[in-house]
């Protein structure tokens, strides 16, 4: 769960495709390597983000009260 600060930082949409971003290239980068325990780690990350920043992000906004 983000907590209030989190949101904030996170607020602007490049800042959570950056940070995505970069947890895609570490796991990509981890499966070349042949290191599958820390590619498994960065594809939970990876998926983390995921979740958060994108499906659960928005819903949380529109949930707080603007007043």
């Amino acid at each position: 769960m983000l907590t209030e600060s989190d949101r904030a930082f996170f607020r602007p949409k490049w800042r959570r495709v950056v940070v995505t971003l970069l947890c895609v290239a570490w796991s990509v980068l981890e499966w070349v390597s042949n290191e599958p325990i820390w590619a498994t780690v960065a594809v939970g990350i990876t998926l983390y983000c995921l979740w958060n920043f994108f499906y659960k992000f928005e819903k949380e906004d529109d949930q707080t009260p603007s007043g």
